[in-house]
């Protein structure tokens, strides 16, 4: 069975997993999780996990006239007990931020998704566009083959439609061989929205194998 690890770019470097110099974190999917932030000198690079306190001090700011994009993302590393800034995701033109390492062949392309509970079957958070999946407010763009670009627009992430995934070869299909592959990830909260609350959405590389 082919086996699929994620890791998040902990540096300012645009290179590739496994670069030399270029600190690549493994992410555990079963302890680490993500956090998006405004940040703040306690919800910043190499802290320490930061409290439900801490992060609400440091909550992105809305607003009633425009959309805000979230300016700063973390891996909360459960076995170091401290936050990896993820330098490069985010309204960037960077290609490797996020990299999903397969170790052989697929069945099917691998997509990315989000979903709001571990069994996947809703969307109903209105972070993912409550029940409306052009509506999510994150958006993700595959970056194995080239740059994001310039203010990228991406895919809006919400259940498993075709218009709401993000397919992470390219379009290219299935893989053949082991592969890495890489996507970028923003959060666009929309403007007007004012109902304090956590979201927690769950993110999903999904694919088959033989």
């Amino acid at each position: 069975m082919t086996l699929m690890n994620l890791h998040i770019n902990h540096s300012t470097d645009d290179l590739v997993l496994a670069s030399s110099g270029v600190d690549w974190i493994e992410v555990d999917d079963d302890l680490d999780y993500f956090i998006f932030s405004e940040g703040s000198a306690d919800v910043a690079d190499e802290e320490a996990i930061p409290t439900a306190d801490e992060l609400n001090r440091a909550a992105t700011q809305l607003s009633d006239i425009a959309s805000v994009t979230v300016s700063k993302y973390f891996l909360a590393d459960i076995s170091a007990a401290k936050i990896k800034e993820i330098f490069n995701a985010g309204n960037q033109n960077k290609r490797y931020v996020f990299a999903c390492e397969f170790d052989g062949a697929t069945a099917s392309e691998p997509q990315l998704e989000a979903w709001d509970n571990v069994n996947m079957d809703t969307y109903h958070d209105p972070c993912l566009g409550a029940d409306v999946a052009s509506g999510s407010w994150y958006k993700a763009k595959c970056t194995t083959d080239a740059l994001p670009g310039a203010d990228w627009t991406g895919i809006a992430l919400a259940g498993s439609g075709v218009s709401n995934v993000v397919l992470l070869n390219a379009g290219n299909g299935a893989l053949t061989i082991a592969k890495n592959l890489y996507f970028n990830l923003k959060v666009i909260i929309p403007s007007g929205y004012d109902i304090p609350a956590s979201h927690v959405p769950i993110l999903a590389v999904v694919y088959t194998t033989n």
